[in-house]
């Protein structure tokens, strides 16, 4: 039984992270071709799958707390992060099982780094960006000292939030 639903819980989380992959994807393009009619909408659906990941983190966390109380062993799980807890869950279940198991969690760990992978580039190319707007507005408004100011006047730090300009070429 902890065998299956363990199993149900990660080919859960991977078709997430799967899915999150795809709306990262969409999110990447959107910016790349500044389509942002849907961007909103975009980050709400990429909201939503990292709740749904961590409702069912929340749901292995308790698995192995279970898996515990049953192999009724004092140490299991004391002082682990959650990879030490599923190794030393499963190498107490049959080879066929611990085989399936494990490399379903490197399917995974594998789909996550990929994501975090395309993350990092994404923000990579975000952070090249701003720094090419700042550089750009620098040049142009020297008198600004390489300072923005919101619609009110206020002064803005430099963030990917938007531009206000008063000027016109």
């Amino acid at each position: 039984m902890i065998y299956e639903k363990c199993r149900d819980i990660l080919i859960r989380e991977c078709a997430l992270v799967q899915e999150a992959a795809v709306i990262q994807e969409k999110l990447r393009l959107a910016v790349i071709n500044r389509e942002w009619a849907d961007f909103q909408s975009r980050v709400t659906s990429m909201n939503a799958v990292e709740n749904k990941l961590a409702s069912l983190d929340d749901e292995r966390e308790r698995l192995f707390t279970v898996f515990g109380a049953l192999v009724q062993r004092e140490n299991f799980s004391a002082a682990k992060d959650a990879k030490g807890r599923f190794y030393e869950m499963v190498s107490l279940l049959p080879e066929k099982q611990r085989n399936d198991l494990t490399s379903v969690y490197r399917s995974l760990k594998l789909e996550a780094l990929k994501l975090r992978i395309a993350n990092d580039a994404l923000m990579t190319y975000l952070a090249g960006v701003k720094s090419s707007l700042k550089e750009f507005f620098d040049a142009v408004f020297p008198e600004r000292g390489g300072k923005m100011y919101t619609s009110d006047g206020n002064h803005l730090s430099h963030d990917m939030r938007s531009i206000v300009l008063n000027k016109s070429f």
